[in-house]
């Protein structure tokens, strides 16, 4: 039947790695699959019910580290729309010609923050002050694997380029597992986004990045090669709603900060893959 494909998806978090793999279950043609940064969780538990409700349409969405869905959507992981939590993923795969709609489309941004467990009792400390500390568990993502780990060693080089070769660094994975580390005490900070802490009751903000380390993280958007020609037009109809100004003012109460309405990167060129 026309519109009608057999699609499904298992995911499967093993080793780090996201696995995609095909049914026979019957899946409708306006179902949109989304590989999606795990700090969008929150967001869009609101956020998706109502594009749902408005567009008719079924949203999938397969959480992982960004680098991660980028290679699988390379291998050719049946995902329609990629979010990753760099922009940089979505200009690996454009510099590839493994994007539809050309260069990278910016619809958020957010900027790195210190957190400890909302139930210490010590007394915060800055960015300054715990990276000379040779005795504070540092919870940070994995530069050689991780967008968030890559992004926060950047940052933290600016400030101490020597930090990385601190005994008490502790990589994860993902936001999440950084925050699970602080709160239970295996860590005693940690560094994640803005929205991953804001509105997590487990941690509290207590530094924000210094001037002049200050490294903002913008969250692109594309339409990727996998893409099934009945998912386009929903596709772009997804960005659409969040680029809308009440999606944006929404963005803003989880911690983003709203981007020029045009949704580009300046300097970005285009690409396309031919179908």
């Amino acid at each position: 039947m026309a519109g009608i494909r057999k699609l499904s998806m298992a995911v499967a978090l093993v080793g780090g790695i996201v696995g995609v793999v095909a049914t026979g279950e019957l899946v409708q043609a306006e179902t949109l699959t989304i590989g999606a940064a795990h700090s969008l969780k929150a967001p869009f538990q609101e956020i998706l019910p109502m594009f749902e409700k408005e567009y008719g349409a079924t949203v999938r969405v397969v959480y992982g580290p960004s680098k991660t869905l980028r290679r699988q959507i390379e291998k050719g992981a049946p995902i329609d729309v990629f979010l990753p939590e760099a922009v940089e993923e979505v200009e690996e795969l454009q510099k590839k010609g493994l994007t539809l709609n050309g260069g990278p489309r910016i619809y958020a941004q957010t900027s790195l923050v210190l957190v400890m467990s909302a139930a210490s009792p010590t007394t915060p400390i800055s960015f300054r002050e715990v990276l000379p500390n040779r005795t504070t568990r540092i919870a940070l993502g994995d530069p050689k694997t991780t967008a968030l780990g890559e992004i926060t060693a950047r940052a933290l080089t600016r400030l101490d380029p020597a930090y990385n070769h601190r005994s008490r660094l502790l990589h994860a994975q993902h936001s999440d597992e950084i925050v699970n580390l602080v709160h239970t005490g295996k860590a005693d900070v940690g560094i994640v986004y803005r929205v991953d802490a804001i509105n997590n009751g487990h941690v509290r903000i207590i530094d924000e990045t210094p001037a002049g380390s200050h490294t903002t993280v913008q969250f692109g958007h594309a339409v990727v090669w996998t893409c099934r020609n009945a998912s386009l037009s929903v596709a772009q109809e997804f960005f659409d709603f969040i680029m809308s100004p009440r999606i944006q003012k929404l963005l803003l109460k989880y911690g983003f900060d709203s981007m020029p309405s045009n949704g580009s990167r300046a300097g970005v060129g285009r690409s396309a893959v031919d179908e």
